[in-house]
This record gives C-alpha cells, sequence and structure tokens, in this order.
C-alpha cells in the first residue's frame, strides 16, 4: 500500500509540506498540532510554526465534460489524486426558469418592478459555462488552502471551427470563454502552464501508461493518468505512478427556490419549491446520525428531514429529526473514497 501523506497548515494558515500519518500521529499527542477536516480532506495544523520550507508542488488538471481530475505531486511524492464528477445540469435548468418566467408574462400576478441591469458593462458568462468552469476554480482553490501549490499544469480543450467564422473560437465559443475565464482567475492562485492533448497522450506514452477507454469509470486509468503525467511532467521523479489512491467527487445539486412548482397541485394551486435550508439546516451540510452514520442533509417534510447516503448519494431516510444529527460540517459535494491497484507499464 502506497504511504498516505496528510496536508499541513502553519498556525497562521499558512500551507506548508505535507506529512505522513506516522509524524502527524506523534505531533497530536504532544500538543504541536491539531486535526482538522474540511469536506473530505483531513490535515493538521501546528501550534509552535507559522512558516517553514517548501518544496515544489504542482497540481496537473485533466478537464472533462462529464469526469474531471486533478492531481497534487511533488518531486518525491504523489500527495492526492481527485477524480470529480462534472456540473452538466445547469443549462437544462436555466430552460425550465425560462419557461417558466415566460409563462408570467400574461398572468395578471404581483411582480416587482423592473430594475436597471446591474451587471451592464460588466464581463459575464453564461450559467452554465460559469458552473461548469467555476467548479473546477473551488476545486483549485480547495487545494490552494492546504497545499503549497507552486504551478497548474491543465491540459488545454479547445472547441470546434466554425466554417468561415475565423472568431468563433476566441470570442464567441461557450467553451473557450470559459476557458479564458478560468486561467485569469487560476493565475491569481498560482501559476499556470497549458499542455495540449496530443502532448499529453506523448507524454503517457513515454511512460508507458495506459488510459481506460471508459470515460465514465471511477478508476485511476480513467481520467487520473492524465493529470498524473500532467504533474509529474512538471515536477519530475517518477517513471511510474507512485500513488494511485483516489477521492471521487460529486458536486451536489440544489433546487434553488422558484415562486410554484411546475405542476398544479390537488385544488389547481401550485406549492413553492427548492430552496436551500431543511429546518434551520443548510442542505448538503454532514452530519452524523445515529442510526445511518455518516450523511448529508437533503429535503425537509412535516419538521423531519431526509438523509443521503454519503458513497451513492440515495436517501436513506426521510424521518429523521434533526436534533438526532451531529453536524460536521457544510459542504456542497460528496465524497467517495477509491483504491485501485498500483499501475504498471503496459507492453
Amino acid at each position: 500500500m502506497p504511504q498516505q501523506f496528510v496536508p499541513v497548515v502553519g498556525r497562521t494558515g499558512k500551507p506548508l509540506m505535507p506529512t505522513t500519518h506516522k509524524r502527524a500521529n506523534k505531533l497530536i499527542p504532544k500538543g504541536r498540532a491539531v486535526r482538522r477536516f474540511d469536506r473530505g480532506l483531513f490535515y493538521i495544523q501546528l501550534l509552535d510554526r507559522e512558516d517553514g520550507y517548501t518544496q515544489p508542488i504542482a497540481v496537473g488538471i485533466d478537464p472533462g465534460s462529464k469526469k474531471e481530475a486533478l492531481t497534487v505531486k511533488s518531486e518525491s511524492h504523489t500527495y492526492l489524486n481527485i477524480q470529480a464528477d462534472a456540473v452538466t445540469w445547469v443549462k437544462e435548468a436555466e430552460e425550465i426558469s425560462t419557461r417558466m418566467r415566460r409563462g408570467r408574462r400574461y398572468r395578471n400576478t404581483p411582480y416587482r418592478p423592473c430594475r436597471p441591469n446591474r451587471r451592464q458593462g460588466q464581463f459575464r458568462l453564461p450559467p452554465s459555462t460559469h458552473a461548469r468552469w467555476g467548479w473546477k476554480l473551488r476545486l483549485c482553490r480547495w487545494l490552494a488552502r492546504y497545499y503549497p501549490i507552486q504551478v497548474f499544469v491543465v491540459e488545454d480543450i479547445k472547441a470546434a471551427t466554425r466554417q468561415g467564422q475565423p472568431r468563433w473560437n476566441t470570442c464567441f465559443s461557450p467553451l473557450e470563454v470559459g476557458k479564458q475565464w478560468f486561467y485569469a482567475e487560476l493565475g491569481k492562485l498560482a501559476e499556470v502552464r497549458t499542455v495540449q492533448g496530443y502532448e499529453t497522450k506523448q507524454l503517457r506514452d513515454t511512460l508507458g501508461l495506459k488510459k481506460s477507454k471508459n470515460k465514465l469509470s471511477d478508476k485511476f486509468e480513467a481520467h487520473c493518468v492524465d493529470s498524473w503525467v500532467l504533474a509529474n511532467n512538471y515536477v519530475g521523479g517518477h517513471t511510474t505512478v507512485d500513488n494511485p489512491a483516489m477521492l471521487n467527487i460529486t458536486p451536489l445539486r440544489f433546487h434553488r427556490r422558484q415562486l410554484h412548482a411546475l405542476q398544479y397541485s390537488k385544488g389547481g394551486e401550485r406549492r413553492p419549491y427548492g430552496g436551500t435550508l431543511s429546518m434551520g439546516i443548510k442542505r448538503g451540510t454532514w452530519v452524523k446520525h445515529p442510526k445511518y452514520g455518516l450523511c448529508y442533509v437533503g429535503g425537509t417534510s412535516k419538521g423531519r428531514i431526509s438523509l443521503h447516503d454519503m458513497d451513492s448519494g440515495q436517501r436513506v431516510c426521510q424521518n429523521a429529526k434533526p436534533e438526532d444529527c451531529i453536524i460536521l460540517t457544510t459542504a456542497s459535494w460528496r465524497i467517495k473514497k477509491e483504491r485501485s491497484k498500483a499501475l504498471t507499464p503496459h507492453g
């Protein structure tokens, strides 16, 4: 089993070099560090140090339409591999919202006066584009809090060109516009380097690594192999994968508050729909229940809340009492750990 590492932050929260579980367990009883936990990531905070020596750490990013991967690596060790599901539901949700809004225009119902466009003259991304690239940026910001990241190495993706429209790629394509916004925001955290897709394949073939054809697989070979290759190309140090353990992350979908549901309820009325609070608890919050263990909070009904399984996302009950739940942390994703066998060169 590959050696596991724990992120370390100084007394003021500055990220330092990760340490081993064994050393972390020695520092905590001595009173030199305290345990911390942030949405699937266990780390320690030192009480007697604010700063320390750090080595170059790179984060390889392999974007995707359904799944994507991130790898945190230094020359000596691979600290973390993440495979995350992409945000894919925003475009459909916006289409439904538009239909509902247009249907209300011809009803004799109260409405607020029209307000001036507060975003006029500002850079604005389409909602679905902002959600897709914003999800990647949230993960990168999360990692930058606990690792001294020096560079982000991203596999550059390009939109299909349109015949006779040379400006489409750079000025109008949602993918290209969102990508450039992502690079600009990512550059505020650390240096950004891009690698073309064919270059990633060459690097992978040079190391003798093989990528799975099943893009929806939860195995290291599906996406993390590319993010690992990208990070390793910058920091070096390995010719084979030293740590294929993964952390699978799935973003949670929250149904925002709507004026009413799409379909009529009994009696010809439409009930209000959506919201992000359940009995005063933010939906998605991780809780510990005496019967169901680690779960996250879903909807609410009749003074009770529903709990969902952390691994599959399936609802395990809908009559849990809020007072029986121990609140751990608010979150907008769920996690699932997946360990795969160490990769070896093929051939």
